[in-house]
Parts: C-alpha cells; structure tokens; sequence
C-alpha cells in the first residue's frame, strides 16, 4: 500500500495513541478520582485533525477549534504536560486554571496559531472569518510579508452547524471568498442530539452542494487513505486561492458528549458499529506492515503510555492558582503585554495626545461631524484601522457618521458587511488577533443582541488565555431616544456592558468629548464599547469646537459641567442637557458631574462632591431597576454614608420600553421637570 506522501505518518501514529491513551487515562482514572472534574473526550476524532494540523506550516496560517480538538492541539505543538494541567485545573495549563481544561488557545509554535476556543457551540466560526479577511488585509492592502497562501481553518462538529455562528461565518467566507475552510467533524451527535434534527438529512454537505463560492468535500474521518486524500485536497485548494471551502468527515463518537453523558440514549448494537468504524484501528491496518512492523507499533503504543504517566505525574506536582490573582488580565496591564492580538503584540506604538483642546478653528461641529472627523484622522495614521457594518460605506451609516470615508480610504478599509451582527462582531474579533485595529458599528443599541455571545467572550480573552491574547476592538453603537422613540432604536442598557468583564465603556454627551474619547479608545489596548447617543448627533447643546487632532481624553476621568456646593448631580449622556437645564431657576448651588465612561467610572471625584455637598441626586436616562446608578449610590452609601445631609435619589426610567408615541415617551425618558423636582425634594429635606 502507497502512504500519501504530505504526511508524517509516523507521527499521526504516535499523537493518535497519545491522545487516546491521554483520554482513556482522564476517563477511567482521572474523572473518577475527582482529578478531572469536567473532561471531554476525542475518542473517534483523532485522524482528520492531526492531519489538518501537519499541513498548517505557513507564518500566518490560524485554526480556530472547539473542545473535542485536543488531537488537533497536540499536532499544533500543545504539550502533554499541559493538556493534563488543563484538565486538572492547575498553574501550568494554558489557562492557568481559569477555563475549562479543553478550552484552548495556542500562540504560534511550529503549526499554526490556535485561536482562543470558547464553550459556546459555533462561536467558533466568524472569528475565524474575520482573520481570513485579515489575510486578505495583510496581503493586499498592507503588503505584509508571509502571506501569501495563509489559511484559515475552523472546526467544529455537526451540531454546531444549526448555529448563527455558521451561517454568519458562511455567508462572509462564500460573499468575499475568503480563504477559509469549513472542518466538519459528523459524528452524526449533538449530544444526544440525532443529525436529522439539526441538519436536513443529516448532511452539511450535501446541502450546501449548490451554495455559491464554496467548494465541498465530504468522506471518511476514519479510514486513512480517503481521509489522508480529502484533507491533502482540501487545503491545497483553499491556499491556492481558490476561495473558501467544506470539507465534512464522518466519525464515531466513541465516548459521551462529556464525562458526566452516560450515552443512555445509543443501544448496544450502534455502539458496538461505532466501535467498528475506530480510527486507531484503521490507521495501524494502514501502518502495518506498509510503514512499520507490529512490534514497532506496540512499541510506539507502551512509549505514548509512558510519555502520558510522565506527563500527568508532572502536571499534578503543580499546584492550583492563587485566588488572589483571579483577577489579573480582566484590563490590558502596560507591564504584561499580550503576545497576540491588537498593535501591542505587533510592536506598534501610535502617538500619544493631549487632554487640553487646541482648535485649530473656533466653528462648532455637532457630534456627527465630530465622530467623522476622529475617524478620518485615526484611518490616515494608522493603515491597520478598519471601519465596517451595516451601510457604512457609500451611505455613510444611517446616521451618516461615515460619510465620505469609503470614498477616500477605498474598500478595504471603510466597508459594508452582511447584516448580521454575531458576523460584525466576532469577525472583528478574529481581525484583532491578526494585529488589526477593527472599529465596527452596530446601527443600534437594540441590535448588539445577536452578538451577545461574541462581545462577552471578546472581553474576556485576555483573562481567560492568562494574558496570552487580546482583541481590541472599538465598537461603536448608537442608541438611546431621539425626537421620537420606539423599543427597537431606542435602547440604552449600559449596564449589560458594563457587566461584562474586560469591556471599556464610553457614553460622551458632546462633540468634544466623542472626540478624545474616541481617539483615546482608537489607539488604547482594550475592547471598547463607544455609546454615541442619538438625541446628541445633532444637537444644538452638544455642539463644540474641534478640539484638534491630537486630543484625547483618559478613560475614567469625569468633568465637573457646573460647580457647586449645596447638592451633586451624577449623569451622563444626553440627560447632561437635560441636568443642566433641571438647575436653572433653582435658588442653590448645584455640582453636575458628567462621568463621561461608565467603565472605568470617577469614583473618586464622585465621592469627593458628595462629601462637600452632603446630597446627591443620579440621573440617567436606562431602566433604574439593576440601572448603573444603582452601583453609584451603592458605592456611594458604602464609602460616604456619613457625609450624607439627605436620602440618595435617583431619576431613571421604569421597568417598560420606549414607546414609539412622544407623549408616552414622557412617562419613560426622564423630564427636565422631574429631575427638577427630585432636586428641590432633596434641598428641602
């Protein structure tokens, strides 16, 4: 028999028996003896993922995996030591503990990059799309060398096709043909979860067979030759150029979904012809005698034993994380950078700036104009920024915010995408790992919901690959009411971003301040959530003079927008106007604080006021019920109760939508004669 001549076979051998003895050893052992408390197996999946790996040896080549891809890991230079202390929990996994012990993620050793995994099914896919586009973007438009024929690989199992994540990751790959390719492991399970209810007639590929751009191979994921033949295949035409393509394998899973699935819903007779169809039996029948004799494969089995007992007797002398440090690598720490992702780990460092304005002209830009201009000036410094989203090119967005940029920056830089924002936003994402700047927009608040999965698990990157990773990225979202409202466009919900780990958030009230923080967020280390509030684009209050090119304002640094001495105003966003106008008429000497970011926020010179007015009234316009000014005023009452001349007060919205009717409206959005007569309630007290 001839052996395909791209593979090491000798290797496939040895890493297929380590991963299945590593596996039996967590399975029968380990798990049961509370070592491994959560332990996934790749019993039946171990043949097509090492040979994809061997075939991943460009500079820019990137995988993006999911929890039954260990094999994959081991081809990629994964340790055997760290795979134990992964599963175990303890100091030396990649994770140092913080996720779950298959959850992966590998900087570049001397196979391709892993891409950070998650535990969401398909969350997988479009951060892989989005470092496909980034080759485009390194080759064409930056002219980066060891480019050239890079791949992306994703894989991902046949449940994980029902997914948003798929079909968003699909829809990129086949409209822009990306050089990516599709891995479909089918053990014909999710779960428990039989093929037909996930994929009609239990077959990607055959679906798929007519879908433009997208070239489809379909076999065996246990026999070696077919197998050896269809990756060989698959990943010679996609780094040809040839555009993105499927390549689904069929596979037994040969052990539950995970270690606490006891397979109760297969009969004896399905697992007796799943055993049938084992890859490790195959691939010796393959071996022997064509490249090795018996004894040397029993050789290479009782070596992989021994290999493995070493490898877990050392991982469990390590110990367990400091709970002290549970915190680390939450936020970008200028003393450990990360090693992937975003301008710091490419050595590029943009210019820094100046917090005081220097107009370089008196005339006053709404916000609008103030967004736009922040934009163009990032785009020409730095040729790794990109801006996208729904209509933001030739359009200029719906709020016209990038109006003239496709035209001047080209295609490349300033572009349209599909509308779906899970592709939006972890497509950014995979670009970010590339060394990219990406800034998309999503057109409303109310829209960022579909990308739920992808932003939590964009801010939480660097905590949970131990500081290895980060994606920086700048999303900008409008929202908030305008002249009219309705449930859909007129969301706020700060809070849900601020209670997501690792996010920045800015919610300026006016043009000056949208363009310091803007360029601060464009050139920091830090995922960023920028809040452009749509009753404030065009307002005639919101309005100021450019505060010049240079400007940038720190995070976490609120302004004091009227001095006072009698009671503290907290707020931010478009109720700044509405404070502001609330004071007038009132016979005392109010402070009107504009926190500016909510993550970080001025705890400090919120405290500060409070302590020398002795009352303070919080104002914003999102639900009060679990609002963000329920953790001022918590923050507040523990840190500064006794200086307090009168009960906290807050002026929020109630626990219902914005009504599309303006006079409902009135009954949502905090009126200037509520917040006015919350202050005169709380002076008379």
């Amino acid at each position: 028999m001839n052996l395909h001549p791209a593979f090491d076979w000798h290797e496939v051998a040895r890493l297929a028996l380590t991963s299945r003895i590593l596996d039996e050893l967590e399975e029968n052992e380990l798990t049961p003896q509370g070592l491994v408390t959560y332990q996934f197996s790749a019993r039946g999946h171990e043949l097509g993922q090492l040979l994809v790996s061997q075939l991943l040896d460009r500079p820019f080549d990137a995988a993006s995996a999911y929890y039954r891809s260990r094999p994959f890991l081991l081809g990629s230079g994964l340790t055997l030591v760290e795979a134990f202390a992964s599963d175990m929990a303890r100091t030396g996994s990649l994770s140092g503990g913080r996720d779950v012990g298959v959850v992966f993620h590998l900087p570049r050793r001397k196979r391709a990059m892993v891409l950070p995994m998650a535990g969401d099914v398909g969350s997988q896919y479009t951060p892989a799309a989005g470092w496909a586009q980034a080759i485009r973007t390194h080759k064409e438009t930056l002219k980066s060398p060891n480019v050239e024929d890079s791949i992306a690989v994703v894989f991902g199992g046949d449940g994980s096709v029902a997914t948003n994540g798929f079909w968003s990751a699909l829809t990129i790959a086949t409209t822009l043909e990306l050089p990516l390719l599709f891995v479909i492991e089918d053990n014909g399970y999710a779960i428990s979860v039989k093929g037909p209810a996930q994929t009609p007639g239990s077959n990607i590929a055959a679906n798929l067979a007519s879908f433009k751009n997208l070239a489809i191979w379909d076999g065996s994921g246990t026999n070696p030759a077919e197998t050896a033949e269809l990756v060989h295949t698959a990943v010679r035409e996609v780094r040809a150029g040839n555009g993105p393509g499927l390549l689904r394998l069929t596979m037994p899973r040969l052990s539950g979904h995970s270690s606490v699935d006891n397979q109760a819903y297969k009969g004896e007779d399905e697992r007796k012809e799943e055993w049938q169809q084992d890859p490790i039996v195959h691939l010796h029948d393959y071996l022997v005698p064509a490249l090795m004799r018996e004894n040397e494969w029993e050789n290479l089995r009782n070596q992989a034993k021994r290999d493995v007992i070493r490898a877990k007797d050392e991982a469990m002398k390590q110990p367990h994380g400091d709970p002290a440090t549970v915190t680390n690598f939450v936020f970008s720490d200028p003393e450990r950078p990360q090693e992937v992702g975003g301008l710091v780990a490419e050595g590029i460092e943009l210019p820094g700036g100046t917090a005081t304005p220097n107009p370089p002209d008196p005339r006053r830009i709404n916000m609008i104009e103030a967004i736009r201009r922040t934009l163009d000036v990032e785009l020409a410094l730095n040729p790794r920024l990109l801006v996208f989203g729904e209509d933001v090119g030739l359009k200029g967005g719906v709020h016209a915010a990038t109006l003239g940029l496709q035209s001047k920056y080209g295609e490349d830089r300033v572009f349209d995408t599909s509308l779906n924002e899970e592709g939006i936003i972890g497509r950014a994402v995979g670009m970010a790992y590339a060394g990219l700047v990406p800034v998309p927009e999503i057109q409303f608040r109310k829209y960022a919901d579909p990308a739920t999965e992808q932003l939590n698990n964009c801010g939480t990157v660097r905590w949970r690959t131990n500081g290895r990773f980060a994606a920086p990225i700048v999303v900008r979202i409008p929202g908030g009411y305008r002249k009219i409202g309705d449930p859909w466009h007129s969301v706020t919900s700060e809070v849900t971003f601020a209670h997501q780990p690792g996010w920045l958030f800015a919610a300026p009230s006016n043009a000056e301040d949208t363009v310091g923080l803007l360029r601060t967020a464009m050139r920091g280390n830090d995922p960023v959530i920028f809040f452009e509030h749509r009753a404030m684009l065009d307002a005639g209050w919101a309005r100021r003079p450019y505060p010049g090119d240079k400007f940038m304002l720190p995070f976490g640094q609120a302004k004091k927008v009227a001095e006072g001495d009698d009671l503290t105003i907290v707020t931010w966003g478009a109720m700044v106007e509405r404070c502001e106008t609330a004071v007038q008429g009132v016979n005392a000497s109010i402070e009107i604080i504009d926190l500016r970011t909510l993550v970080p926020w001025d705890k400090e010179m919120v405290l500060g006021s409070v302590q020398k007015t002795s009352r303070c009234l919080i104002v914003h316009e999102d639900i009060g019920l679990g609002g963000f000014g329920a953790e001022i005023a918590a923050t507040i009452v523990a840190e500064a109760f006794l200086d307090l001349d009168a009960p906290l007060e807050r002026v929020t919205a109630p626990a219902a939508p914005v009504p599309f009717s303006t006079s409902l409206m009135e009954g949502i959005v905090p009126t200037v004669e509520l917040i006015r007569e919350k202050l005169e309630d709380l002076l008379a007290f």
